[in-house]
C-alpha cells in the first residue's frame, strides 16, 4: 500500500467514474484501475461497485476512505512543515445535532483562537451523519444525545464504530414554541395540550429511525407532525403554523431571538447531551476548549 495508491483511490471516490478520476490524475485509465484492484487485493477488500452507471463506494470502502483521507492529510501537513517550510493551519471541525447552544459554543470557540492560524468547520446535521463523521475522521467530535429510549442502540452503535459518548449535561424535556403561542404562558404543557398543534421535527433522510430522531418521545402517536431540515425553518414554522418541536431547554438567545420560549413538558423523560470522539484519541487543544466552552451550559439546563 503506497501514499499514492491512497491518493488515488480518494479521487476515484470523489468521481462519478474511473476515466474522470484518471483524466484529473493525468494518468491512464487502465492504469488507474490496475493500481486500484492491486489495493484492494492488498487489503483483502472490494472498495467499489462497479456498474454501467459508474462507481459507488461499498461500506467497508466508506471505512477505508476515512482512515485514507487521514493519512493523506497528515502527509501533507508534514510535507508542508517539514518540506516546504510554510506555516499550515491547524483544523478543527465539529459535527452536531441541531443545537443552539452548541453552535454558541463553537462561535466563542472562534472568537478566542482567531481564524489567522486555525480552520474551522462546523455541521449542524442528521444524526445518522454525526456519527459518520466523527467515524470517518471528518470531525473531532460529534454532539448529540442519548436517553432511555435509544441508549442501548447508540451506545452500540458507538462501539461498534470504535467511539466513546462522554455526557455533558442531563436535561428534563421542555416545549419550545414561538412567544405568542396559545400555549406559552403556561407553567407547564401536557402532552395532549399539544395534539391541535403541529409537532416539528427534523428530517433524518434514509436513516429515519425512531432511534435517531433528534426529539425524545418519537414514538409517540403525534396528530399532526411537519419533517424539516434546518432550524431556520423550524422556527418559522413556529411562527406561521402554531408548531412547536421538544428540547432540553437551553435557550440561546443570541443565536435564535428573544422571540421564543421553553416550557416544562410534563414529563419523567431525561435526554443526556453529550459528545462523541474515537475511542483512545486525545481531544486537540481545540476540542479540549470547545468542549470547555459546552460545559458552560450545564447550569443553563432548566430543572
Amino acid at each position: 500500500m503506497t501514499l499514492m495508491q491512497l491518493k488515488y483511490v480518494i479521487k476515484v471516490s470523489e468521481s462519478s467514474s474511473m476515466s474522470e478520476a484518471a483524466r484529473d490524475l493525468f494518468i491512464s485509465q487502465p492504469s488507474l484501475s490496475e493500481s486500484i484492484k492491486d489495493l484492494e487485493e492488498e487489503v483483502g477488500l472490494e472498495l467499489f461497485n462497479r456498474s454501467n452507471r459508474g462507481i459507488t463506494l461499498t461500506n467497508e470502502g466508506k471505512e477505508f476512505i476515512g482512515y485514507a483521507k487521514q493519512v493523506v492529510e497528515q502527509y501533507t501537513l508534514m510535507e508542508s512543515k517539514y518540506i516546504e517550510k510554510t506555516a499550515e493551519k491547524k483544523r478543527f471541525s465539529v459535527s452536531m445535532q441541531h443545537y443552539s447552544f452548541a453552535v454558541n459554543a463553537f462561535v466563542e470557540l472562534v472568537k478566542q483562537f482567531g481564524m489567522d492560524k486555525y480552520e474551522f468547520a462546523v455541521k449542524e446535521s442528521r444524526t445518522y451523519d454525526v456519527i459518520d463523521d466523527v467515524r470517518t475522521f471528518r470531525s473531532e467530535l460529534g454532539i448529540l444525545y442519548i436517553n432511555d429510549f435509544n441508549r442501548k442502540v447508540m451506545m452500540k452503535l458507538f462501539k461498534d464504530n470504535d467511539l466513546e459518548f462522554v455526557p455533558i449535561v442531563d436535561c428534563p424535556i421542555y416545549v419550545y414554541l414561538w412567544k405568542k403561542h396559545p400555549l406559552a404562558s403556561k407553567e407547564s404543557i401536557d402532552i395532549e395540550e399539544l395534539s391541535e398543534y403541529p409537532c416539528l421535527a427534523f428530517d433524518q433522510g434514509n436513516n429515519n429511525s425512531f432511534y435517531f430522531a433528534e426529539e425524545v418521545l418519537s414514538t409517540y402517536e403525534y396528530k399532526q407532525i411537519i419533517r424539516a431540515n434546518d432550524r431556520a425553518t423550524m422556527l418559522n414554522l413556529m411562527v406561521g403554523l402554531n408548531g412547536y418541536t421538544l428540547c432540553s431547554g437551553i435557550i440561546c438567545e443570541p443565536l435564535n431571538g428573544v422571540d421564543f420560549c421553553a416550557v416544562k413538558l410534563k414529563s419523567d423523560e431525561i435526554m443526556t447531551i453529550g459528545y462523541i470522539k474515537r475511542k483512545n484519541v486525545t481531544l486537540t487543544k481545540l476540542g479540549q476548549k470547545y468542549v470547555e466552552e459546552l460545559a458552560k451550559y450545564k447550569e443553563s439546563a432548566m430543572n
